[in-house]
């Protein structure tokens, strides 16, 4: 699809939304009104600068006319000569512009918040262990980007690492930002238990989630089951004499997530849920769109060491993103939240590959 028939075609769009937002019954469901306003906020600016690249064309339709006849005067030939070569110049600017634009707005999830899912893969504890180190660092790079960070589930290593954690990042743009975190992360240093010296190659699992809300993804009551037990510690010990604990169960697609973090069985539940909501969201999302379908299964993989995107390796305090070819001797720095210059690196490439494919697809890898 050209540049010009995916514009015409958002152009329907906002006329198909801006028709739907002033039938009455519309108003009276905030959900689908506020989705409505939010699609129409993100495509109409589009749509204004598409009517300008109209206009243009039709102005050098008029000047090819008046060049071509053979009645016109040579005198205004040449002003209409130096005015289509301005018109042209201007055109190109604005098919950039739009260009910038449709890639800026073609993930409708670019804005939202986001659940990020770390776990432990190949390595046992030290994979545990820099499982927490990772959720350390995006939480203090989330805190830099004044982003707000909340845990919604964990299960934690005898050694004080992380077999799993969940966490929420809320705040404009989280989604967009945290994308390019999706994958394996492979990790090379000496362990603290190492009495030899010998560095250990260890991996962990990254899945970036756009959140989605009750409206986007409607779950029947009937489809889950819920099921509470009491929390448990590292090694399975009780931490609670309540059950408090959640396990909702998705019955058709068979997803199941736990949360025991909160001593309230409500709280448990309604992260629960929200976890839920967001594979589900990413579930149907890879069913209708070819190019998402590999996505979480790239992201969360085996947890072993192949398909990596990116090695720490703490000897040499180098950080190596492998989807770019980017190394930077500076992994202390990144570990403190310092993520800036591998996520602009990563976002220009993503932005070049789009361009190269002629805008065909509006989702990083």
């Amino acid at each position: 699809m050209s540049l010009y028939d995916k514009l015409s075609a958002i152009e329907h769009r906002v006329r198909e939304i801006e028709a739907a937002l002033a039938r009455p019954e519309t108003g009276k469901d905030s959900g689908r009104f506020q989705s409505l306003s939010r699609e129409l906020s993100r495509l109409r600016p589009l749509v204004v600068i598409f009517r300008q690249l109209k206009d243009i064309d039709r102005e050098l339709a008029d000047l090819e006319l008046l060049l071509h006849d053979p009645a016109s005067e040579p005198e205004l030939k040449k002003i209409s000569s130096e005015e289509k070569s301005g018109l042209l110049g201007k055109r190109k600017q604005i098919e950039i512009q739009l260009e910038d634009k449709l890639l800026e707005g073609s993930d409708p999830d670019a804005d939202k918040d986001t659940l990020v899912e770390i776990r432990a893969g190949t390595g046992g504890e030290e994979a545990a262990l820099f499982a927490s180190d990772l959720f350390r660092m995006y939480s203090k790079f989330s805190l830099n980007h004044g982003f707000k960070v909340e845990l919604m589930s964990s299960s934690a290593s005898g050694k004080g690492g992380f077999k799993e954690v969940i966490f929420e990042v809320s705040g404009p743009g989280a989604f967009q930002i945290f994308r390019y975190e999706g994958g394996i992360h492979r990790v090379q240093r000496v362990p603290e238990t190492e009495a030899s010296g010998r560095i250990h190659t260890s991996a962990v699992t990254v899945a970036v989630l756009p959140e989605a809300g009750e409206v986007e993804v409607r779950i029947d009551p009937k489809d889950i089951r819920i099921d509470v037990f009491r929390s448990s510690g590292p090694g399975g010990q009780s931490v609670n004499t309540t059950d408090s604990a959640v396990r909702i169960t998705h019955l058709p697609t068979g997803l199941a997530v736990n949360c025991q973090d909160e001593k309230s069985q409500h709280k448990n539940k309604d992260k629960a849920m929200k976890i839920l909501r967001a594979r589900l969201y990413e579930f149907e999302r890879e069913k209708q769109e070819k190019e998402l379908t590999a996505r979480r299964r790239s992201m969360v993989g085996s947890g072993d060491r192949s398909g990596k995107i990116r090695t720490y390796n703490f000897h040499d305090n180098r950080v190596t993103d492998h989807r770019i070819g980017l190394t930077l001797h500076k992994l202390d720095d990144i570990l403190e939240g310092h993520l800036d210059e591998l996520i602009q690196a990563l976002a220009k490439a993503d932005r070049a590959e789009r361009l190269t494919q002629g805008l065909s697809t509006g989702n990083s890898k």
